[in-house]
């Protein structure tokens, strides 16, 4: 059984930043991709950032770029989003998330999720 479980959200004020952290169980993440999503009330859920199996390849929606990094440690078992320069539209619950299959690009229709953090930003 995989679970995901996200950590790291919280409240912050407009320019702060937050780690989050979405550490695996159940399966070791080295040969999968994994990517991080948001979702707010009444919007669909939107890739936010996604990153290969092999690290080497990384997306970033345009309203996150320069601001957001993911990144991965495998040793720990665990994707991570740095989230920088932070503003009041970032408020969303965040959710990771990986695909069924190894080497599997990150799309979000199917795989495994977490439960979510949520994260505001005040203006």
């Amino acid at each position: 059984q995989v679970q995901l479980v996200e950590s790291g959200g919280g409240l912050v004020e407009t320019g702060g930043s937050l780690r989050l952290s979405c550490t695996a169980s159940g399966r070791t993440l080295s040969s999968y991709g994994m990517g991080w999503f948001r979702q707010t009330p009444g919007k669909e859920r939107e890739l936010v950032a996604r990153i290969s199996w092999s690290g080497g390849s990384t997306y970033y929606a345009d309203s996150v770029k320069g601001r957001f990094t993911i990144s991965r440690d495998n040793a720990k078992n665990t994707v991570y989003l740095q989230m920088n320069s932070l503003k009041p539209e970032d408020t969303a619950v965040y959710y990771c998330n990986t695909p069924y299959n190894p080497r599997t690009l990150v799309t979000g229709t199917s795989g495994y999720w977490g439960q979510g953090t949520q994260v505001t930003v005040s203006s």
